[in-house]
């Protein structure tokens, strides 16, 4: 399995240049976004006895990279501006070994280790975790993912650990900033958190101090959350796309005004997405001149279906802070939002209404297997195409 990257590269999160982080590159709008899918090398091998060959699983953050190593010997491996301020950093990849799950935020890396979870601040030279706790090794049901762990989640900033209700049978949790999507073991969605641009999908933009079910999608057992900046997307088990939150980028794959009326922006024939529920929405009335057949989405209260054509069906999906890349189960990447960085993998600084296959995959021969976002960038692990 390989590795790409391509958008916001200020920090050397998809390749690393020693002059941009130095402030001494000529060019450094073209080093700042990669446009292009770039493969991902080895990061500090000298120093981190790290590299990239057997990485199974990428983390990311909107400065930096975590490279999660499962053969072996288990470790992560930093890139980015944790890497690039390693004097500062306490943690070093000796800290990591043995861990079998991490995530990372601004502040902190937090690592799953059998018997105990930790978060170091990577901004801070502490050789011991900010925050530690023990959890059982024999615990019941089925193995979790950070940021989920027995009784609870993992939080990005203090205090940590935050409990959850049993009976949520949680199996995955998606967090942002400030609103979490949860998925349950019988394929209910649960939100809470701020809901000021309709990102918890209750109709509303009022907010939820407690985890509350997403009744717009009662009935219809999901498989995969993701959740960007202000919007929320999910996988139902049939492979059907779900989004709602906010729109102000296209990042929901629903038209938007400002993208609509933007001269640089280009359309594909072939990329095309429709909402399926629209008055549910917080549509924006069209201005004198406009056409009135087309209805603006700058806020998706509810949850709506999208349509992405060809049809497909998708399976897996991963969100920007105001973009959005989902995976199908042939093994294509369709990606839509907030282009500015290139975070969209279409060659161009593009922002996008409309999901968009990325052609680079294909033309290479090459399936993609996962998809994960940064703030402003992307990641994605690919396979040789099998020929038939």
């Amino acid at each position: 399995m390989r590795w790409f990257g391509f958008g916001f590269n200020a920090f050397g999160q998809i390749y690393l240049n020693e002059k941009l982080i130095k402030g001494e590159c000529s060019d450094a709008a073209k080093e700042v976004k990669v446009i292009s899918p770039t493969e991902l090398v080895a990061i500090h091998a000298d120093r981190d006895e790290c590299c990239l060959k057997a990485v199974c699983q990428i983390r990311a953050s909107w400065s930096g990279r975590a490279s999660l190593h499962l053969d072996g010997d288990s470790c992560v491996c930093l890139a980015g501006f944790l890497a690039a301020n390693n004097e500062s950093c306490g943690i070093s990849v000796k800290d990591t070994r043995g861990c079998k799950d991490a995530s990372i935020s601004e502040s902190y890396l937090t690592l799953a280790f059998p018997d105990r979870i930790e978060s170091w601040h990577v901004q801070k030279e502490e050789k011991t975790p900010s925050w530690s706790m023990e959890i059982k090794t024999a615990s019941p049901g089925p193995s979790l993912d950070l940021p989920l762990v027995p009784g609870g989640y993992i939080a990005t900033k203090p205090p940590f650990y935050r409990s959850l209700s049993p009976h949520l049978k949680a199996k995955s949790l998606a967090l942002s900033a400030e609103h979490a999507i949860l998925l349950s073991e019988s394929g209910v969605v649960y939100t809470w958190g701020l809901g000021s641009h309709g990102q918890l999908g209750h109709g509303g933009l009022s907010s939820e101090e407690e985890p509350r079910a997403v009744e717009a999608l009662w009935g219809m057992p999901m498989s995969c959350v993701a959740t960007g900046g202000w919007h929320s997307v999910c996988i139902s088990d049939g492979g059907d796309l779900y989004v709602w939150g906010w729109n102000e980028s296209g990042q929901l794959g629903l038209p938007s005004r400002g993208l609509r009326k933007a001269p640089q922006q280009q359309r594909s024939p072939q990329a095309g997405a429709r909402c399926q529920d629209p008055c549910t929405s917080l549509a924006e009335e069209p201005q004198d001149g406009e056409k009135h057949e087309e209805v603006f989405i700058s806020i998706q209260a509810f949850p709506a279906l999208l349509d992405i054509t060809p049809s497909c069906e998708i399976k897996t999906v991963s969100c920007g802070s105001r973009h959005t890349a989902a995976v199908t189960t042939t093994g294509d990447l369709y990606t839509w939002g907030w282009g500015n960085y290139g975070q969209l993998g279409h060659r161009s600084l593009s922002s996008s209404d409309e999901p968009q296959r990325v052609e680079f995959f294909r033309e290479q021969q090459l399936s993609v297997v996962d998809v994960v976002c940064g703030a402003w960038n992307t990641f994605v692990a690919v396979v040789k195409e099998e020929l038939a």
